[in-house]
C-alpha cells in the first residue's frame, strides 16, 4: 500500500482556449483553465444556487498537442491528474499557484456537438488521451 495519494479528477468545461508553450528540445507543455460547478438549494430562501469553481489544468508533450487540436472554449472535459504548487517571487512578494498537472483526458461533448445534435463528430466518441508512461513506447503505432 502507498504512504500518500495525490490523484484529481474532474469534469468541466473550458474557460478558454488552450494556450501553448514550446521549448527547446521538442517539449512542450498546454495551460488551460476548467470549470466544475455545484448547485444547491438556500434552506433559508428556497433559492437555487450555483457556485462555479476554476481550475488551473497543465497537460506535457503529445498529451499537450492533442488538447490543442481538438480543445476549445466551452468544451466538456474529463481530466484526472496530481496537484501542483508552484511559487515564485513578483516585486518582492512570494507568489503561489496550485495546478492540475493531468495525465489522462476524455473529451466528453464540444460545443460543436451542442450547436448541432445530429451530427457526429471525431470529437464525439469520448476520446480518452493519456500522457505516456516512462518507459513506454511513444509512437502512435496500433500494436
Amino acid at each position: 500500500m502507498a504512504n500518500s495519494l495525490n490523484k484529481v479528477m474532474l469534469i468541466g468545461h473550458l474557460g478558454d482556449e488552450v494556450k501553448m508553450h514550446f521549448f527547446e528540445g521538442g517539449n512542450c507543455i498546454g495551460r488551460f483553465p476548467i470549470a466544475t460547478n455545484e448547485t444547491y438549494t438556500n434552506k433559508q430562501t428556497g433559492e437555487r444556487v450555483t457556485t462555479t469553481e476554476w481550475h488551473n489544468i497543465v497537460v506535457r508533450n503529445k498529451l499537450a498537442e492533442i488538447c490543442e487540436k481538438y480543445l476549445s472554449k466551452g468544451d466538456r472535459v474529463f481530466v484526472e491528474g496530481r496537484l501542483k504548487t508552484r511559487q515564485w517571487e513578483q516585486e518582492g512578494i512570494k507568489k503561489y499557484t496550485t495546478e492540475v498537472h493531468g495525465v489522462d483526458m476524455t473529451f466528453l461533448t464540444t460545443k460543436k456537438d451542442l450547436n448541432n445534435p445530429g451530427t457526429t463528430s471525431p470529437k464525439t466518441e469520448n476520446k480518452t488521451v493519456s500522457e505516456p508512461s516512462a518507459g513506454e513506447p511513444t509512437d502512435d503505432l496500433p500494436f
